[in-house]
């Protein structure tokens, strides 16, 4: 990306089909809708009463879909967690192409959509889906929303992704929380563990199977992502599915099954929140 280390905080407002800036003026970010393009709450309803209200969430949307062409930038070493690791890396595909980066992209906005309708305010880790970009890194990644970083202080993050597994009969998602590293996560290891059961069980309800061939009912523990162990709020990843799968890559390249997904985190974030 022309600025390697950039992460765009998109920031949203109470209620919209679509993305703009919110009241204190953040431009709209690459491809979104301006405001006058976005429909705007009944002048009746409060923005108080919304459930979510003054709640603010990071999604982060795995990869970059430039990422394929900056071998050498996403390959330097970043802290994560105590050790390094290489910045960022390509992502998976479905057999046919379909990458990753814009599967978790297009389940990002959805979600930030039906977020923002329920009052909160959502930041992405990275602006756009672009060919011509790279990054972030895991490190700012991990970091976006820390109480300590520039911009607001979230309430949690989740980090969407997905598989690309090749072995017979390796289907479903499961949700990585982080393991307790001292130091590191052990101030976030008990939230986040009551985060990743929230998520499961919204996936389950919105009709996906947990994973056949990791983590157990569908939650896994690792210590190794910079994602996970550089967060100082509850924060969680998800693997949506396996897009090696023929039956579960139709549904991740299909609107209907992005809708869905962003469905479940959506609810996922709702009842985590308001618990």
């Amino acid at each position: 990306m022309s600025s390697p280390r950039a992460v765009a905080l998109v920031a949203l407002a109470a209620l919209a089909a679509g993305c703009s800036s919110d009241g204190g003026g953040e431009a709209a970010g690459p491809g979104e809708p301006t405001s006058s393009s976005v429909p705007q709450p009944s002048p009746s309803v409060s923005a108080a009463a919304l459930p979510l209200a003054g709640k603010v969430v990071v999604l982060d949307p795995g990869h970059q879909l430039g990422n394929r062409r900056h071998g050498a930038e996403i390959g330097a070493p970043v802290d994560a967690g105590g050790f390094d690791k290489e910045c960022n890396t390509t992502g998976t595909a479905t057999s046919s192409g379909y990458p990753e980066a814009t599967f978790t992209w297009r389940v990002a906005e959805a979600t930030r959509r039906i977020l923002r309708r329920l009052g909160a305010r959502v930041l992405l880790t990275r602006s756009s889906n672009s060919d011509d970009e790279w990054g972030p890194c895991v490190d700012e990644r991990g970091r976006m929303g820390n109480p300590t970083e520039p911009g607001p202080a979230a309430d949690l993050r989740i980090s969407i992704h997905a598989d690309g597994v090749l072995a017979d009969g390796a289907v479903g998602f499961h949700v990585i929380r982080p393991g307790e590293l001292v130091g590191w996560t052990d101030d976030i290891e008990r939230p986040s563990r009551r985060l990743a059961r929230v998520l499961r069980d919204a996936l389950v309800a919105e009709g996906f199977g947990p994973a056949t061939y990791r983590g157990e009912r569908g939650i896994d523990v690792r210590r190794d992502l910079g994602t996970l162990n550089l967060s100082d709020v509850p924060a969680v990843m998800a693997e949506l599915g396996n897009m090696r799968d023929g039956d579960e890559a139709a549904v991740m390249e299909s609107a209907a099954g992005q809708r869905r997904y962003a469905r479940a985190i959506a609810a996922a974030v709702r009842a985590y929140l308001r618990a």
